[in-house]
């Protein structure tokens, strides 16, 4: 059991613009194979913003995930993955995240949003955790959050499975989501 901090003695990130660094971002899932295996899973190309606002319930999150960017550890796995059977990643190339709602205690939230894979629109619920800040070598102000969540993937037309003969299914249809990211904040100026 998680217990919140008292955001009177944590610095919490600052109202205004923050961006993945998609270097320091992952989304991740979990899906069990044979209803046993746990099969991991990311996305490496993440990209996004989050807009910190005051009151924090107020804040917005938007993300937009590369689905060809896939990778599980066996490269026959991801093809499969990035086929018509499940992401369809040709004619899908992206999904997305954006929040509805955010509603915070110390430094974790409950965050609801609109996922979309494969054309199709879903609500989710994210239990979200500030991890900190630091300032880089750099100069840049930044601020990492962790968040995850279940969802059954075939809300989203994920559907392809094989039955197996002993009962069961091949594939998991409950697939959890762990999300770790870095923000970089926004600092206003133009650069190219």
């Amino acid at each position: 059991m998680s217990t919140a901090i008292d955001t009177q003695q944590v610095q919490l990130p600052a109202p205004g613009t923050w961006t993945i660094d998609p270097g320091h971002a992952e989304v991740g899932f979990v899906g069990r194979h044979f209803g046993l295996t746990k099969v991991r899973g990311r996305f490496t190309g993440v990209e996004g913003t989050v807009t910190v606002r005051e009151p924090l319930d107020l804040s917005e999150v938007n993300v937009v995930i590369d689905m060809a960017s896939v990778a599980s550890g066996n490269p026959a796995r991801d093809e499969h993955l990035r086929s018509e059977d499940f992401f369809d990643a040709e004619r899908h190339p992206q999904a997305t995240f954006r929040s509805t709602g955010v509603f915070t205690t110390g430094t974790e939230a409950r965050m609801t949003g609109d996922l979309t894979i494969k054309g199709v629109t879903r609500p989710v619920t994210l239990a979200a955790e500030y991890l900190g800040h630091a300032t880089d070598p750099w100069g840049a102000e930044r601020a990492v959050f962790s968040a995850a969540g279940t969802i059954n993937r075939e809300d989203w037309g994920l559907t392809w499975n094989m039955a197996l003969e002993a009962g069961g299914l091949l594939v998991s249809k409950e697939i959890r989501l762990e999300i770790e990211v870095e923000l970089v904040r926004d600092d206003g100026s133009d650069q190219d």
